[in-house]
């Protein structure tokens, strides 16, 4: 299954923020936080909305999903909350429609 050897990373930007970070098994970048957060664990419940600890909380369930072209005619995914905040994003395009699709679904979706 796609995502079982990913490892989740929390840290500390430049600013001082708390982000997170979710990698493939080959070193790449499949996830990431929008956002900076002051507290941990607030950046915590994030990861966990995108599946960090198997979202122990069913966090984000009416969640919206949007699977988009960008400036470069590429697809990208996004998260909204209800509030209409974006809560985490592809951290990066793809040829194929269906790969994004993949890596949202491995973020949740």
């Amino acid at each position: 299954m796609a995502g079982e050897n990913d490892v989740w990373e929390l840290y500390t930007d430049k600013r001082g923020e708390h982000r997170w970070r979710r990698r493939a098994g080959n070193g790449n970048i499949v996830g990431a936080s929008c956002e900076g957060y002051t507290k941990k664990s607030d950046c915590k419940k994030n990861a966990q909305r995108h599946g960090m600890d198997g979202n122990p909380d069913g966090l984000g369930q009416t969640d919206r999903w949007e699977v988009y072209k960008d400036k470069r005619n590429e697809f990208r995914w996004r998260r909204i909350a209800t509030n209409r905040n974006i809560t985490g994003s592809s951290s990066e395009s793809y040829k194929a429609k269906k790969d994004a699709e993949a890596n949202a679904q491995r973020n949740g979706m």
